[in-house]
């Protein structure tokens, strides 16, 4: 399939994702200061930052929900910004903070986000798919969206994504609300559809979720990813001493 600014990339033939100096900007404040990383097919890329290091803001271009200032970036070999139909039809995005339709019941949004992917919710495959991975996350799929916890909504957003046949899964905290249980459960998703190929790219401020899923790591910090050794390692530091904080404030 031909982008309007590329030729897409078929699967298996060059990176998933090209990032290329992107800046963004809003106003004054510089959220994006000239990165540059490729993730490529199969991997489960990590992307591990503080709250406002410049983690959405990236997976929100990548998305093509906001144009960069400067720089490009790809996917599937297409522009994010004016291709983004071409490349949401082979990606599944799941946010940690999910918003559902409140009347409708959490089986009719999973089978809407496969339709909307280009799947067939009625077909024997994603059927079975669907009804393996409700089982795996414990929900039930009769109840109305705005009857669920917050860990519940997760849930209907990671079912859907997963019971898709895409190339490309970008997640955006999507552990959020989960009990360790349900951690444990992604994560098994996650190993399963990396060796069937899939690429994954992972933005999380949890070390200990990217230690064990991820095959390579970037790290973000004030909208640059670190590229030093010890700078990354005093990062990552950072980001364990604040989680621990976090852990403490709540206990």
């Amino acid at each position: 399939m031909a982008g309007k600014t590329g030729t897409a990339n078929k699967v298996g033939t060059g990176p998933v994702i090209e990032v290329n100096n992107l800046v963004k900007h809003f106003g004054k404040v510089e959220a994006l200061r000239g990165i540059s990383f490729t993730v490529n097919q199969g991997e489960v890329f990590g992307f591990i930052g503080n709250n406002g290091a410049g983690k959405s803001t990236t997976i929100r271009t990548l998305l093509g929900l906001i144009k960069a200032t400067s720089g490009d970036a790809k996917v599937f070999g297409m522009d994010a910004w004016h291709d983004p139909v071409d490349i949401h039809r082979r990606l599944a995005y799941v946010p940690g903070d999910v918003n559902l339709w409140p009347n409708l019941t959490g089986g009719e949004v999973i089978d809407l986000f496969v339709s909307l992917r280009g799947g067939k919710a009625n077909s024997a495959d994603v059927r079975k798919r669907r009804e393996d991975l409700i089982k795996k996350f414990e929900l039930d799929p009769t109840k109305r969206c705005r009857t669920y916890s917050k860990g519940n909504r997760q849930k209907v957003a990671l079912i859907s994504a997963f019971a898709s046949d895409v190339d490309l899964y970008l997640l955006d905290e999507p552990t959020s609300g989960l009990d360790p249980i349900m951690e444990q459960v992604f994560q098994d998703c996650i190993r399963k559809e990396s060796a069937a190929g899939k690429t994954i790219f992972l933005s999380s401020h949890i070390m200990q979720e990217v230690r064990d899923l991820a095959s390579r790591v970037a790290v973000i910090k004030l909208g640059q990813l670190v590229e030093d050794g010890a700078e990354t390692k005093a990062a990552i530091a950072e980001m364990e001493a604040e989680a621990k904080r976090y852990a403490q404030s709540i206990a």
